[in-house]
């Protein structure tokens, strides 16, 4: 090969494996197990490596009665070399293949955990469906090439230099004939790589693009049902599915053409060093013995060469799912602890600030959500929001969870910068009862603790009964143990909603954040729960977002916002007198 040909093919090399060097840490820290295969896989290489000699030396001094001994001896050598070579493969086996379980088990969990840090707008624009599908598909791909793969490979590289080391002792004259095809083979392999990974890394794309698609309407069946869209739906998908196996078909076809290509140059020289030799036999410039050794290296060599061209076709593949996840792995979350974060004193007050706010959620060039906003709330007080839709309630509660950052200004708690806080530790001081709350597929118990999973159970059942929630928990077929359903749907919507807010009463936190916490209740509950809120927000800052004005009538001071900013604040019965935004909704829903 010319130099050009070498340092291209060592750049194809380099570039179609790179996406697997940021995995390699997840292997690494395995080393014990490594090792242990690494001396199970020599132990076996070197065990086949020894059985052509014995046949060479049986071919040599033939078969007789004289040499009956001999062959017996020889026989029972083989067998105990075929006994070594079983058990390390054996071992070998079972090492790779636990090696590559748990790499793919340790690679899920740290990407489970990444995709669980990164921030809000992340989420925003990716599709649950293709996250689930780098989760397990694609993790499950690297499973062969962490284990089987990676042991095959280094198998056949040893079973390949000392087949070649023995060819070479063997016979030079037959070995250099042999090993002058070898960059014939090898280089088209590496050069094609990139194309495998790329055709491969569509496949995976379209796998995960078709169960994005699948979730998204296996998770709204009900409504798919209800509009009679099935049918659609399942057009959609099969033409995804079909995407799928076009791109998997492409892939795969590329790899064949490879795999069979290099297969007919790695025998065709077997054949053409085999009739040399026989040349040299008729010749007598070498033994039957040795011919049939230096060909069993030459088969060895051959078919290991083969085996690994099909190893660089699946690490190839493998590499494109790799970079899948390295991409995800790569993403460094918007919303982080600074390097040395503040703590809040204890115990917090619960005051909070919002300073000359402004907030888009396309950036500094979008739209404004939030403009030049200035709000304080005291520790204790209570402060309902009210507005519009659209006009920037729960885009405060976002900012100050701190999902975002705000464009210019600052929010606060008892006076900290939030963006000076560890975000954990500032999410523990407010609790949260969202609007359309989230139902988990786990017990009611463990639903109404999450986030707080070492609750004692009398804890739990206490915040339910605040909630109003404890009766129809009791009516359950396992009381707080029944297993509620993916997202709760075996649930009313007001029983989800108390669910929630007992989750927010567990929490126990000073700042308490209710968005329209009790929309979906009917008069008689929303009257029983309105009085537990009364009793869990004393003595707590809290902010209501109400659409329905009747539940914020007792608070402390009505904020009144519109197009992200503050138009009115003030009493229920002063708002009323100003004959503005507000009094123009208590008009429509009161007749005031």
């Amino acid at each position: 090969m010319t130099e050009t040909a070498v340092s291209e093919s060592r750049r194809g090399f380099g570039s179609t494996l790179a996406p697997l060097r940021p995995l390699l840490p997840y292997v690494l820290r395995h080393f014990k197990t490594i090792i242990l295969a690494l001396i199970a896989l020599s132990v076996a290489a070197g065990a086949t490596l020894t059985l052509p000699v014995a046949v060479r030396g049986m071919i040599d001094h033939g078969f007789s009665k004289d040499s009956a001994g001999g062959v017996n001896a020889g026989f029972g050598a083989l067998i105990l070399v075929v006994a070594v070579l079983a058990l390390a493969s054996g071992t070998r086996y079972y090492l790779v293949t636990v090696l590559g379980e748990r790499v793919v088990a340790d690679l899920r969990t740290a990407l489970f955990r990444h995709l669980s840090i990164l921030d809000a707008s992340f989420f925003d624009s990716a599709k649950t469906g293709e996250l689930i599908s780098r989760l397990t598909a694609d993790t499950t791909q690297l499973k062969a090439t962490f284990g089987s793969s990676a042991s095959v490979a280094l198998r056949n590289l040893f079973m390949f230099f000392g087949a070649i080391v023995m060819m070479i002792v063997s016979s030079p004259k037959l070995s250099g004939v042999a090993l002058a095809a070898i960059p014939l083979i090898v280089a088209p392999l590496i050069l094609s790589g990139r194309a495998v990974r790329g055709r491969s890394r569509l496949a995976q794309d379209a796998l995960a693009g078709a169960s994005a698609y699948a979730a998204e309407n296996l998770a709204a069946i009900r409504t798919m049902q209800a509009c009679g869209a099935q049918d659609s739906v399942v057009a959609r998908f099969k033409g995804a599915a079909e995407g799928v196996y076009d791109a998997a078909r492409e892939a795969t076809r590329l790899r064949a053409y490879l795999t069979a290509g290099a297969i007919f140059l790695v025998f065709s020289s077997v054949v053409a060093v085999l009739w040399l030799g026989a040349q040299d036999v008729l010749a007598s410039r070498m033994t039957s013995g040795l011919l049939s050794q230096f060909v069993l290296y030459a088969v060895l060599a051959a078919s290991s060469l083969g085996e690994l061209s099909q190893v660089w076709s699946e690490a190839a593949a493998a590499a494109g799912a790799a970079g899948r996840i390295g991409d995800i792995l790569a993403l460094r979350p918007k919303i982080a602890a600074p390097a040395k974060p503040k703590l809040l004193k204890e115990p917090v007050r619960g005051r909070l600030a919002f300073e000359n706010v402004r907030f888009s959620y396309g950036g500094n060039d979008g739209p404004a959500a939030i403009e030049g906003l200035d709000l304080v709330v005291e520790p204790g007080e209570r402060v309902a929001l009210v507005g519009p839709s659209g006009a920037g309630k729960s885009t405060l509660f976002q900012l100050l969870l701190r999902f975002y950052d705000v464009n210019s200004g600052s929010v606060s708690v008892d006076g900290v910068d939030v963006r000076e806080l560890d975000p954990v530790q500032l999410r523990r001081v407010i609790a949260l009862a969202p609007q359309d709350p989230v139902v988990f597929g786990a017990s009611v118990a463990q639903n109404i603790a999450y986030g707080r999973e070492d609750a004692p159970r009398r804890e739990i059942e206490a915040a339910a009964r605040r909630a109003q929630a404890h009766d129809f928990i009791a009516a359950l077929p396992n009381g707080y143990d029944t297993e509620l359903g993916e997202r709760g749907v075996t649930l009313s919507g007001g029983q989800r909603q108390r669910l929630a807010i007992a989750r927010a009463i567990l929490a126990d936190a000073p700042v308490l954040l209710l968005d329209e916490a009790t929309s979906a209740l009917d008069a008689q509950n929303e009257a029983l729960v309105q009085a537990a809120l009364e009793d869990v927000m004393a003595g707590r800052t809290s902010l209501v977002i109400a659409h329905r004005l009747a539940t914020v009538l007792e608070a402390d001071r009505i904020i009144v916002l519109d197009a992200g900013r503050i138009v009115e604040q003030g009493t229920h019965a002063e708002l009323i007198e100003q004959g503005g935004l507000y009094s123009n909704l208590a008009r429509l829903q009161f007749g005031e």
